[in-house]
Order: structure tokens, then C-alpha cells, then sequence
């Protein structure tokens, strides 16, 4: 439950300990999208032999679209509509393949009370509980009257 209405945070501010978290499966159709709107061809993506020769063992996705999913927790989930991220610090730890599920989940490290604007934990774990990315984000959280959603 959200923190009591303020200037700040009209809606009330999230607490500190607050989590959300979203899953969805990875497919080569998202490596296509991805290449699409980015460029990005890197043979890691395409290449099985190429793929297969290196430590990945085989077609990985890429980085943008494992932290995409964190895109979506924000902005829908915690701390919700009208947040954009203002800084982000991920480390990536392990690949993400096509056919992975991955799960992006956001955990609340502080709230200002003077300004809309939240620390959180990041983490996108694949299904089989290998940590792909962790690491920090600053957001803003925009107060929204009769927005739209998607």
C-alpha cells in the first residue's frame, strides 16, 4: 500500500521494501525486433557456428532486450505509470538465450519525499534461477492525469 498522498507524490509514494516483478519467455522473434530498431547484428545474435565457437555455446539475445522487461515492470507495476528511468547501473552476468524465461523485478531502496523519485534494486533471472542482470536505477514518476495506458 502506497504512502499517504503528498505534493510530491500525489497518488502516495511507494515504500521502501516494495516489490514487483514480471516474467515472459525470450524468442528469436526478439532479436529480430531488437535488430530492427537498434541495428544490432552482432553474428552472437544469428550466427549458430559463430555462436557455438565462443563461451555463450550458442545464439544469445541481446542486452537490450533482457533490461527491456525492467522498462516494463517500471512503468506499469513499481512504481508504476508516468516513471522513466534517469540512471541506470546493470551489470550483466550470464546470457540470455532464446526459449529462456526471464523474470525483471524491481525492489524499492528509497524514496525522496521532496520529488517523485525512487532508488530501486533491478534483477532479470532466467527460469532456471541464474541471475542474467543486476544492478541499480534512479527513476522519476511523472504524475499522469487521464492517461492513457498502451
Amino acid at each position: 500500500m502506497p504512502e499517504a498522498p503528498s505534493a510530491a507524490w500525489p497518488h502516495g509514494a511507494p515504500r521502501v521494501g516494495q516489490r514487483a516483478e514480471r516474467s515472459r519467455d525470450v524468442s528469436r522473434d526478439d532479436i529480430a525486433r531488437f535488430t530492427e530498431i537498434s541495428g544490432d547484428c552482432n553474428p552472437l545474435h544469428y550466427d549458430e557456428a559463430a555462436a557455438a565457437s565462443t563461451p555463450f555455446g550458442q545464439l544469445i539475445v541481446q542486452g537490450g532486450v533482457t533490461s527491456a522487461i525492467l522498462n516494463a515492470v517500471v512503468a506499469e507495476d513499481l512504481p508504476g505509470p508516468g516513471t522513466v528511468f534517469l540512471h541506470v547501473d546493470w551489470n550483466f552476468r550470464a546470457p540470455v538465450r532464446p526459449g529462456d524465461r526471464i523474470t525483471g523485478a524491481v525492489e524499492i531502496v528509497s524514496v525522496r519525499s521532496d520529488k517523485p523519485i525512487t532508488s530501486l534494486k533491478t534483477t532479470v533471472t532466467r527460469g532456471d534461477g541464474t541471475v542474467a542482470l543486476e544492478g541499480t536505477a534512479l527513476c522519476y514518476t511523472m504524475p499522469l492525469a487521464g492517461a492513457r495506458r498502451g
